[in-house]
């Protein structure tokens, strides 16, 4: 798959944005073997908005500081 020239929903694919949230949670798709879901948050779901188009990765990651009080 060719890699994208940013990862604006507006330059990517939808096919794109999954390999990018893939890549960026270290996921091999072994989910019985992973911890990244732990501690109550699934950030496919987390991530399912970029994924789907609807808000950047940008978005979501201020929102998510925002609500556990990180700066």
């Amino acid at each position: 798959m060719k890699e994208p020239k940013s990862y604006l929903i507006k330059d990517t694919t939808r096919e794109q944005r999954i390999a990018i949230v893939r890549r960026s949670l270290h996921c091999t798709g072994a989910c019985d073997n992973c911890m990244g879901c732990s501690g109550g948050l699934d950030p496919w779901e987390m991530y399912e908005p970029y994924i789907e188009g609807e808000k950047e990765i940008r978005e979501i990651n201020m929102e998510y500081r925002t609500s556990y009080g990180i700066h």
